[in-house]
């Protein structure tokens, strides 16, 4: 049975405001949704030119990409994609106790059948924690060919990850969003003290507060990350990728360390790394910067 509650969702009003701002940009950007196996999947995309899938992580939805997207967008076709029960994704029930494979499964399956159906099994991938570990995971299983791959904070790159942030999961973002309010909820992780970064976090509430929350996706990311012990992970499988790869990496991540970004790239085929001195979101923290790092490593 599929989560009816995120297919027939409507976006808050942050997210509308954001939407109508790209709508009326230059490239412009559109939503839609797509069927994808069990889930319904939504697409924000717009530009021209070789195309790039972005994939959010845990929380967060297509259009937390906001303020990369008109940059990227004036050079290729962008097509952000909310991951299987996030954003306004519908997904599949999560088996209970199911574990790391099957949580994968769950995440990177839809993803993968969508991109065949869209013509975009060559295009390449860039994905921030979570959805590092996805187009890690997709460009392993080989049915999509990324030529280049941009992995941001990437989760499943090392066995490391701070307990402080296996807590803060394990408790429930969205749990934790609508119990504290924007306010207290915003101190959990302080917003950059710019309009910018007070939008992003306005925006990672409004999606995080979402009535009765977001069950399925939650059971499957806690079966990627568990409380205690090593996390799993696929360092010892990156050598199997073909696609050149840029590992973009903050040296104050809270999340994952920045070792894990040198062991990846020195386990990868062809990559190269770029430690910024930023936190888990290097790419929201400091857009142009991360926009021009990108650029650099697609268009060479």
């Amino acid at each position: 049975m599929t989560n009816v509650h995120a297919v027939v969702s409507r976006p808050g009003p942050v997210e509308a405001a954001i939407l109508a701002e790209l709508a009326a940009g230059d490239p412009a950007f559109s939503a839609r949704r797509r069927p994808a196996l069990e889930a319904t999947l939504r697409l924000v995309e717009g530009g021209a030119g070789p195309p790039i899938v972005l994939l959010h992580g845990r929380g967060a939805a297509a259009t937390s990409w906001f303020p990369l997207l008109p940059a990227l967008g004036r050079h290729r076709r962008v097509v952000a994609v909310d991951l299987p029960g996030f954003g306004h994704a519908s997904s599949a029930p999560f088996p209970s106790g199911a574990g790391f494979e099957e949580g994968l499964r769950f995440f990177v399956e839809p993803v993968e059948e969508l991109l065949v159906r869209e013509g975009l099994g060559e295009a390449a991938i860039a994905g921030h924690s979570l959805g590092g570990l996805v187009a890690v995971e997709l460009a392993l299983r080989g049915r999509v060919r990324p030529p280049k791959i941009v992995l941001i904070d990437a989760m499943g790159l090392g066995p490391a990850m701070t307990y402080p942030s296996r807590a803060y999961f394990r408790a429930g973002p969205e749990r934790l969003a609508r119990r504290l309010g924007r306010a207290l909820f915003s101190r959990l992780s302080p917003p950059a003290g710019t309009d910018l970064g007070r939008r992003i976090a306005a925006l990672y509430h409004e999606l995080c507060a979402i009535p009765g929350g977001r069950a399925a996706s939650a059971a499957a990311f806690d079966a990627l990350c568990p409380m205690a012990g090593p996390v799993p992970h696929r360092l010892d499988r990156l050598g199997e990728i073909d696609a050149e790869a840029l590992v973009l990496w903050g040296d104050q991540d809270e999340v994952f360390p920045s070792p894990t970004a040198i062991a990846a790239a020195a386990a990868l085929r062809r990559a190269e790394v770029r430690i910024l001195p930023l936190g888990h979101s290097p790419h929201l923290e400091d857009p142009e910067r991360a926009v021009a790092e990108m650029r650099s490593f697609l268009e060479r």
